[in-house]
Protein backbone atom coordinates (compact mmCIF):
# COMPACT_ATOMS: atom_id res chain seq x y z
CA UNK A 1 0.00 0.00 0.00
CA UNK A 2 1.24 3.78 -1.04
CA UNK A 3 2.47 5.85 1.80
CA UNK A 4 0.20 8.76 2.22
CA UNK A 5 2.02 11.39 0.79
CA UNK A 6 2.80 9.35 -2.52
CA UNK A 7 -0.93 9.34 -2.61
CA UNK A 8 -1.75 12.18 -2.27
CA UNK A 9 1.28 13.25 -4.57
CA UNK A 10 -0.75 11.52 -7.45
CA UNK A 11 -3.89 12.90 -6.85
CA UNK A 12 -2.98 16.71 -6.92
CA UNK A 13 -0.96 15.62 -10.20
CA UNK A 14 -4.29 14.26 -11.56
CA UNK A 15 -5.90 17.43 -10.13
CA UNK A 16 -3.87 19.97 -12.37
CA UNK A 17 -4.34 17.44 -15.53
CA UNK A 18 -8.10 17.95 -15.01
CA UNK A 19 -7.71 21.60 -14.85
CA UNK A 20 -6.01 21.95 -18.36
CA UNK A 21 -7.78 19.81 -19.71
CA UNK A 22 -11.04 22.33 -18.64
CA UNK A 23 -9.15 25.23 -20.08
CA UNK A 24 -7.27 26.60 -16.88
CA UNK A 25 -4.11 28.11 -16.66
CA UNK A 26 -1.79 26.19 -14.31
CA UNK A 27 1.77 27.14 -13.62
CA UNK A 28 4.79 24.97 -13.50
CA UNK A 29 5.20 26.03 -9.87
CA UNK A 30 1.49 24.77 -8.99
CA UNK A 31 1.94 21.09 -10.83
CA UNK A 32 5.16 20.56 -8.46
CA UNK A 33 5.29 17.38 -10.80
CA UNK A 34 8.85 16.77 -9.01
CA UNK A 35 7.88 14.67 -6.20
CA UNK A 36 10.50 15.79 -3.87
CA UNK A 37 9.43 19.24 -4.30
CA UNK A 38 6.02 17.91 -3.70
CA UNK A 39 7.13 15.79 -0.60
CA UNK A 40 9.50 19.21 0.77
CA UNK A 41 6.59 21.46 0.02
CA UNK A 42 4.23 19.44 1.95
CA UNK A 43 6.29 18.80 4.67
CA UNK A 44 6.89 22.74 4.88
CA UNK A 45 3.04 23.45 5.18
CA UNK A 46 3.00 20.93 7.96
CA UNK A 47 1.25 17.89 6.32
CA UNK A 48 -1.90 19.57 5.70
CA UNK A 49 -3.79 19.07 2.71
CA UNK A 50 -5.36 22.05 2.52
CA UNK A 51 -2.59 24.77 2.69
CA UNK A 52 -1.78 22.93 -1.04
CA UNK A 53 -5.03 24.30 -2.47
CA UNK A 54 -5.22 25.65 -6.13
CA UNK A 55 -6.93 28.65 -7.48
CA UNK A 56 -6.67 29.76 -11.00
CA UNK A 57 -8.51 31.27 -13.72
CA UNK A 58 -9.86 29.84 -17.53
CA UNK A 59 -7.22 31.09 -20.05
CA UNK A 60 -10.32 32.54 -22.06
CA UNK A 61 -11.44 34.26 -19.08
CA UNK A 62 -9.50 35.98 -16.16
CA UNK A 63 -12.77 36.13 -14.40
CA UNK A 64 -13.65 32.42 -14.31
CA UNK A 65 -12.01 30.88 -11.60
CA UNK A 66 -11.74 28.19 -9.76
CA UNK A 67 -10.49 26.49 -6.65
CA UNK A 68 -9.11 22.95 -5.88
CA UNK A 69 -9.21 22.55 -1.85
CA UNK A 70 -7.97 19.18 -0.43
CA UNK A 71 -9.61 18.87 2.70
CA UNK A 72 -7.94 17.01 5.84
CA UNK A 73 -10.01 15.02 7.24
CA UNK A 74 -9.21 12.12 7.19
CA UNK A 75 -13.01 10.14 8.15
CA UNK A 76 -16.32 10.95 6.90
CA UNK A 77 -16.02 14.81 6.17
CA UNK A 78 -18.89 16.83 7.12
CA UNK A 79 -20.29 20.31 6.84
CA UNK A 80 -16.66 21.96 8.28
CA UNK A 81 -14.41 21.86 5.47
CA UNK A 82 -17.06 23.05 3.30
CA UNK A 83 -17.85 26.42 5.34
CA UNK A 84 -13.97 26.96 5.11
CA UNK A 85 -14.00 26.25 1.47
CA UNK A 86 -17.08 28.71 1.27
CA UNK A 87 -15.62 31.58 2.51
CA UNK A 88 -12.22 31.29 0.54
CA UNK A 89 -14.69 31.22 -2.73
CA UNK A 90 -16.81 34.13 -1.26
CA UNK A 91 -13.23 35.88 -0.29
CA UNK A 92 -11.62 35.06 -3.82
CA UNK A 93 -14.74 35.86 -5.61
CA UNK A 94 -14.65 32.62 -6.88
CA UNK A 95 -18.11 30.56 -8.39
CA UNK A 96 -16.59 26.96 -8.95
CA UNK A 97 -14.65 24.40 -6.62
CA UNK A 98 -13.36 21.19 -6.44
CA UNK A 99 -13.58 19.80 -2.90
CA UNK A 100 -11.03 16.36 -2.59
CA UNK A 101 -11.74 14.40 0.19
CA UNK A 102 -10.34 10.86 1.97
CA UNK A 103 -13.49 9.63 2.92
CA UNK A 104 -17.20 10.34 1.68
CA UNK A 105 -19.63 13.35 2.37
CA UNK A 106 -22.10 12.87 5.46
CA UNK A 107 -25.45 13.38 4.11
CA UNK A 108 -25.37 16.68 5.93
CA UNK A 109 -22.42 17.74 3.72
CA UNK A 110 -23.82 16.42 0.51
CA UNK A 111 -27.15 18.62 1.03
CA UNK A 112 -25.09 21.66 1.99
CA UNK A 113 -23.44 21.51 -1.35
CA UNK A 114 -26.67 21.20 -3.17
CA UNK A 115 -28.18 24.24 -0.90
CA UNK A 116 -25.04 26.19 -2.12
CA UNK A 117 -25.87 26.11 -5.87
CA UNK A 118 -25.79 28.00 -7.69
CA UNK A 119 -24.25 30.59 -5.76
CA UNK A 120 -21.46 28.18 -5.04
CA UNK A 121 -20.96 25.07 -7.78
CA UNK A 122 -19.29 22.71 -5.77
CA UNK A 123 -17.91 19.01 -7.35
CA UNK A 124 -16.67 16.14 -5.04
CA UNK A 125 -13.64 13.83 -5.66
CA UNK A 126 -12.73 11.04 -3.29
CA UNK A 127 -8.82 10.54 -3.34
CA UNK A 128 -9.48 6.95 -4.86
CA UNK A 129 -10.90 8.27 -7.88
CA UNK A 130 -7.81 10.79 -8.67
CA UNK A 131 -5.14 8.59 -7.94
CA UNK A 132 -4.69 7.87 -12.38
CA UNK A 133 -6.12 9.95 -14.68
CA UNK A 134 -8.93 8.24 -16.23
CA UNK A 135 -9.04 10.29 -19.52
CA UNK A 136 -5.45 8.57 -19.98
CA UNK A 137 -6.62 5.02 -20.11
CA UNK A 138 -5.93 3.11 -23.27
CA UNK A 139 -9.53 1.51 -22.91
CA UNK A 140 -10.94 5.09 -22.31
CA UNK A 141 -11.57 6.84 -26.10
CA UNK A 142 -11.07 10.91 -26.57
CA UNK A 143 -13.38 12.98 -25.37
CA UNK A 144 -13.65 16.99 -26.52
CA UNK A 145 -16.60 18.95 -24.68
CA UNK A 146 -18.23 20.94 -27.39
CA UNK A 147 -18.59 24.96 -26.66
CA UNK A 148 -22.09 26.57 -27.12
CA UNK A 149 -20.86 27.79 -30.26
CA UNK A 150 -19.80 23.70 -31.54
CA UNK A 151 -22.90 22.74 -30.47
CA UNK A 152 -25.28 24.77 -32.18
CA UNK A 153 -23.40 24.19 -35.52
CA UNK A 154 -23.44 20.77 -34.92
CA UNK A 155 -27.20 20.33 -34.21
CA UNK A 156 -27.75 22.83 -37.38
CA UNK A 157 -25.14 20.61 -39.54
CA UNK A 158 -27.36 17.84 -38.90
CA UNK A 159 -30.52 19.52 -38.70
CA UNK A 160 -31.72 17.50 -35.30
CA UNK A 161 -33.01 18.81 -32.06
CA UNK A 162 -30.48 18.22 -29.20
CA UNK A 163 -32.76 15.37 -27.63
CA UNK A 164 -32.51 13.17 -30.97
CA UNK A 165 -28.69 12.77 -29.84
CA UNK A 166 -27.30 9.82 -27.32
CA UNK A 167 -27.07 10.10 -24.05
CA UNK A 168 -24.01 10.08 -21.44
CA UNK A 169 -25.10 10.77 -17.55
CA UNK A 170 -23.50 13.37 -15.98
CA UNK A 171 -22.16 11.11 -13.66
CA UNK A 172 -20.17 9.40 -15.86
CA UNK A 173 -16.61 9.61 -14.88
CA UNK A 174 -15.16 11.25 -17.97
CA UNK A 175 -17.94 13.56 -17.72
CA UNK A 176 -16.90 14.60 -14.15
CA UNK A 177 -13.08 14.90 -14.89
CA UNK A 178 -14.21 17.62 -17.41
CA UNK A 179 -17.01 19.08 -15.29
CA UNK A 180 -19.78 18.49 -17.99
CA UNK A 181 -23.40 20.08 -17.12
CA UNK A 182 -26.49 18.80 -18.18
CA UNK A 183 -27.09 19.93 -21.84
CA UNK A 184 -23.49 19.89 -23.03
CA UNK A 185 -22.63 17.91 -25.69
CA UNK A 186 -19.47 15.83 -25.80
CA UNK A 187 -17.55 14.69 -29.10
CA UNK A 188 -16.06 11.28 -28.45
CA UNK A 189 -13.80 9.75 -31.10
CA UNK A 190 -12.70 5.81 -30.85
CA UNK A 191 -10.51 4.12 -32.79
CA UNK A 192 -11.91 2.36 -36.18
CA UNK A 193 -10.32 -0.65 -38.29
CA UNK A 194 -11.67 -0.05 -41.46
CA UNK A 195 -12.28 4.22 -41.06
CA UNK A 196 -9.18 4.88 -39.00
CA UNK A 197 -11.43 6.74 -36.56
CA UNK A 198 -15.21 7.00 -35.43
CA UNK A 199 -16.78 10.13 -34.33
CA UNK A 200 -19.95 10.28 -32.34
CA UNK A 201 -21.73 13.10 -30.16
CA UNK A 202 -23.29 12.66 -26.92
CA UNK A 203 -25.42 15.12 -24.72
CA UNK A 204 -25.31 15.02 -21.43
CA UNK A 205 -28.07 14.30 -19.53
Amino acid sequence: MEDPITRFYKCRKTCCEMLEDRGYVITPREKLENFATFKEQFEENEKLRSRMTIITSHKNDESNKIIVYFADETKKTGVKPLRELTEKMDEKSIQRAILVTQNTLTPFARDAIKEAAPRHIIENFLDTELLVNITKHELVPRHIPLTSDEKRNLLQRYKIKENKLPRIQDVDPVCRYFGLAKGQVVKIIRPSETAGRYVTYRLVV
